[in-house]
């Protein structure tokens, strides 16, 4: 499999699928052929044109190659043609991208239309500009000697170059410096405060129109919706007051554009922005072409509106150099990595923000080429070492950040909305001036969409951590890489250009560098944490057996005449993180159960386990205390480090360096984040378990428990696991309100389902519960109400059925699973509460679906990110997709594609510690209403992916008999509900449907 072609006809081309893959050979024959046979003639072929070579590998049950990919993947082509714009992985993604298919037609496509896509796209190329002509013909001889596959039919496809144009090997190592040619921000003046100027419902009645237009589809309830949360753009009238709006939005009510339109009258007014934060990252995406009615013109909207990540999210220039410059220097036969690397510098100079992870690099980008290259070339380390960096004014991060500091809208997601909350709460007033709070700034108007997400977000925000995984991280990120291939750069490599201003630095940091070293797990710390913890639960040897414990040490006599014994001299020193970890460790295999033990993940490695912390042993306790001191040594250098920073920071002169003060607040910024915030919050954690607790009147404040947990297969090839310390607050939405209250005007929190639906509950009842549940409760001002009902017949365009004889045996429900697939002809979204159950039904069923033309995707199987997953079920009108939590909350797929969702079983609540402490305290003496009231809302959730538009219809099944009716009213009113064996569903369900 290694000749290449000239011309893609010459090659035959494959769209492989579970039944009868679709094949046409070299010499024009078309063949419909199954897998079993498609394996032995695809070793007699050349190397074919297909889509998705290693997902092709896969579904084929054939191992992966080797870079670089013999085949013409016509991923690899599109990338080349439009890096910046995101395709469903598939032949119909593909053809519909080109309009060369109509959207209505659903029929199966066959082999052929890979030479027209490849054909169109070649043509697509012939017509781009000169530059980009230019810059291919200086990337082509790279692609030549990496072995790409499409370089001769790319090269034959392009004018001619220019005379006097050619490439040498300058010309194309300077095109690969992506980081020379792209734009730089420019300081622009710092922005004035918000004004306070109000936005009356009429107003916003009055936008909402004017956006919309007359052709739109009319929404009952937008208008209303639009004008009661105005509400949250109306001025405060006391300090610490946020006016709060609590508005529940039913499915199909227009929500996103019923705030957008007084958010944008508010920040026309008072030239500010509005936050608009989302749970998830493809909300955010839709979110941003939502307000393309607002901003149609593309450059408008780009600086108007702007997406924030965390910076782990983005291409890092710095990074991106390192490579490249590694690539550069190997041998010839070592550059295999540059094809992956080409298309990341064409992407780099079309991309609109830089964003890796859900922007605009598509999806499947990373499984075509090195899974661990994205990982790479962003700063998932939290090494940025801020205008020190050489590409500091060309930084997709930092444009961002500027953009942000004057657009209109902001749209973010709740987990950095909160962390920067934090941050700001926290930050001491002693520390620094206000020029260092947040890099983001510190909003007063937020929209929380997708509200009901806020306790889950708070709870990730505000907990604590004490892990060897967490320790580690700490070390390296001060330390730097302590031997292997780890680019890890340490804080006195970052913090070179600052000790050549500051001298006194130098002494300061080599004091942290000795007390992280004594203090935090040395490298190999998990496989000493393995060792010991089976040699703890390995039965002892007898004592009339020898041992090596038994062996006396021999002395060994040293060069200089000196004596010592061996083994001393090879002991390590005690390390304090780390004999806590084996402390915590031993402390919960005496707490649990001898069948906890015995449990066993997927892998072989050990389950998620966990126990109660209090009561504390004496022996955890002392060892509590050394580690405290070990922690209390490190902070101590850095809290100097910090406060010299500072203080160089406050002694600029009256005309400052403006680069030198940037990289001083960037790097107190990032010590503190990054190090003494944590390290703080564990020395807290450590002495507040020095004592027993004293018992308390009310509720406890935290919920302190230990768990261990597998390690990521990333992290260990061999067994291994994690053992953590954990302190969650009972209540999250406290410091989340604590957070927010001093310093925001106006606070919207909107959801589909921010009610729970309790057959026993009136809607004040509801609106109480909500209000506690989210939080608001904990602000001093009420927050305002209001809901609008969905505006889609129910009774009409959805049925629901509860399964009654399918039991949880894995091959029953994979059968289950399967008629139902098959009766709704694809356009079905299953969802999980378990990862192996999913994938055993997956690995059930997907062959005998596709067999059928039913293509099966599956989260946790199909390496491409959620969002791409969404499109790919979007796209393939007749697929299906399997899913868990992300699922669940994540769809938003109108139309025909999704026409039936099944779950498994009831969306309990994982009966985990903190669930027993949440429940048991905030459940008002009724623990089972606090988990019936979680249990619903996941089904609300669930429900809510079904029906999308007013001409929408779908069933709702769930397989488990032992759903309890008191859990029904979760569904909206109208909606037939039964009872019934599967095979009468089955008849009703296709009645229904295709009817």
């Amino acid at each position: 499999m290694s000749s290449l072609f000239r011309s893609f006809l010459d090659a035959p081309a494959l769209i492989a699928r579970h039944g009868l893959s679709s094949l046409i050979t070299p010499d024009g024959e078309v063949l419909d052929i199954p897998l079993s046979e498609l394996r032995n003639t695809l070793r007699q072929l050349p190397p074919p044109l297909l889509i998705h070579g290693p997902a092709t590998l896969r579904l084929l049950d054939l191992p992966p190659e080797p870079p670089p990919a013999p085949w013409l993947d016509l991923l690899e082509l599109f990338l080349l043609v439009y890096p910046a714009r995101t395709v469903p992985p598939t032949a119909r993604g593909l053809a519909l991208a080109l309009n060369l298919i109509d959207p209505d037609d659903t029929t199966p496509l066959q082999a052929d239309v890979l030479y027209e896509i490849a054909q169109n796209l070649l043509n697509d190329l012939a017509e781009q500009p000169p530059q980009k002509h230019a810059t291919l013909h200086l990337l082509l001889p790279t692609l030549r000697q990496a072995g790409w596959s499409w370089h001769d039919i790319v090269k034959n496809a392009l004018p001619p170059p220019e005379s006097g144009t050619g490439a040498n090997r300058a010309k194309e190592v300077d095109v690969l410096k992506i980081w020379d040619r792209l734009p730089q921000w420019e300081e622009r003046a710092p922005r004035p405060p918000a004004g306070s100027h109000p936005v009356s419902q009429q107003e916003a009645r009055r936008r909402l129109s004017a956006l919309l237009g007359r052709q739109a589809e009319p929404r009952p309830g937008q208008a209303d919706f639009a004008s009661a949360t105005s509400y949250a753009f109306t001025p405060r009238d006391v300090a610490n007051t946020p006016n709060i709006m609590l508005a529940e939005a039913g499915t199909g009510t227009g929500k996103t554009m019923g705030y957008i339109a007084p958010a944008s009258l508010w920040a026309e007014k008072n030239d500010s922005a509005v936050w608009v934060s989302t749970y998830t990252r493809h909300l955010q995406r839709q979110i941003e072409q939502e307000l393309t009615r607002l901003y149609p013109d593309p450059t408008k909207r780009h600086e108007m509106a702007v997406i924030r990540k965390g910076r782990e999210n983005y291409l890092c220039l710095l990074n991106l150099k390192d490579i490249t410059i590694t690539l550069l220097n190997r041998p010839p036969q070592g550059q295999h990595g540059f094809i992956p690397l080409v298309f990341l510098t064409l992407w780099a100079e079309t991309t609109e923000d830089g964003d890796l992870m859900g922007g605009d690099l598509p999806g499947w980008f990373g499984d075509l080429f090195q899974p661990g290259l994205l990982n790479m070339i962003a700063d998932r380390r939290g090494e940025c070492i801020h205008s020190a960096c050489p590409h500091y004014q060309s930084c997709f991060i930092e444009h961002g950040i500027r953009r942000a500091q004057h657009a209109q809208f902001v749209i973010a997601n709740h987990a950095l909305v909160l962390s920067q909350a934090a941050w700001n709460a926290m930050l001491p007033q002693e520390l620094a001036p206000g020029n260092l709070a947040d890099e983001n700034g510190v909003p007063t108007r937020y929209v929380f969409d997708e509200g009901h997400h806020i306790p889950d977000a708070a709870d990730s925000a505000f907990s604590l951590v004490f892990s060897g995984l967490e320790a580690a991280d700490l070390r390296r990120w001060i330390l730097g890489a302590e031997g292997g291939r780890s680019r890890a750069r340490g804080l006195m490599r970052r913090m070179e250009d600052l000790m050549d201003r500051l001298p006194a630095l130098k002494d300061m940091l080599q004091n942290l560098v000795h007390a992280t070293q004594k203090g935090l797990p040395r490298p190999g710390w998990s496989g000493r944490l393995h060792e010991a913890r089976q040699a703890r639960l390995t039965p002892q040897p007898s004592e009339t057996e020898p041992s090596d414990e038994d062996t006396p040490l021999a002395p060994t006599p040293k060069e200089d005449g000196t004596v010592i014994l061996s083994a001393v001299e090879e002991t390590p020193p005690a390390q304090p993180a780390e004999d806590f970890l084996q402390m915590l460790d031993m402390h919960l295999d005496a707490r649990i159960t001898e069948i906890q033990m015995q449990t066993r993940g997927e892998q072989g490695h050990y389950a998620r386990q966990e126990c109660d912390l209090h009561p504390i042993p004496g022996p955890l306790r002392e060892q509590a205390e050394v580690l405290l001191t070990a922690l209390q040594d490190i902070v101590t250098p850095l809290d100097r480090i910090i406060k010299h920073l500072q203080e160089a920071l406050e002694n600029q002169d009256e005309d400052p360096d403006t680069s030198f003060q940037q990289r001083l607040e960037g790097t107190i910024r990032s010590l503190y984040r990054r190090a003494l915030s944590r390290l703080q919050g564990w020395i807290s954690m450590l002495r507040a378990i020095m004592e027993q607790p004293i018992a308390q009147r009310g509720l406890p404040t935290y919920v302190d428990f230990i768990q261990r947990e597998p390690l990521p297969a990333t992290r260990l090839l061999q067994e291994g696991h994690d053992i953590a310390l954990n302190r969650h607050w009972l209540d999250p939405t406290i410091p989340f309100a604590s957070a927010l209250q001093s310093t925001t005007h106006g606070l919207l929190i909107t959801s589909a389902t921010l009610r729970d639906r309790s057959p026993d509950e009136d809607g004040e009842a509801g609106w109480e519960k909500a209000e506690r549940r989210l939080g608001t409760a904990h602000f001093l001002n009420p927050p305002m109400r209001a809901a609008l009902m969905s505006p889609f017949d129910y009774a009409h365009q959805t049925r629901a059925y509860i399964i009654t004889d399918v039991s949880r045996e894995p091959s029953i429900q994979a059968q289950a699973f399967q008629a139902l697939f098959e009766v709704a002809n694809g356009g079905a979204l299953g969802l999980f509460t378990a990862i192996h159950r999913l994938k055993e039904v997956h690995r059930r069923i997907h062959e005998k679906l596709g067999m059928k033309n039913i293509p099966l995707y599956a989260q946790h199987i199909d390496a491409m990110n959620n969002a791409t997953l969404v499109d790919v079920f979007r796209t393939e009108i007749n697929s299906c997709l399997l899913g868990t939590d992300a699922m669940r909350d994540g769809v938003d797929v109108p139309g025909d594609a999704l026409r039936m969702v099944v779950m498994e079983r009831t969306p309990w609540p994982r009966p985990d510690i903190l669930h027993r402490e949440r429940r048991r305290h905030l459940s008002g003496g009724r623990p089972g209403d606090y988990d019936d009231l979680i249990t619903r809302m996941r089904l609300q959730q669930a429900f809510g992916r079904l029906i999308r538009r007013a001409d929408d219809r779908g069933v709702f099944v769930i397989l488990d008999s032992r759903m309890p009716s008191r859990l029904l009213s979760a569904f909206p009113n109208g909606v037939p509900i039964q009872r019934l064996p599967l095979s009468e569903a089955l008849k009703d369900i296709d009645g229904f449907l295709n009817q």
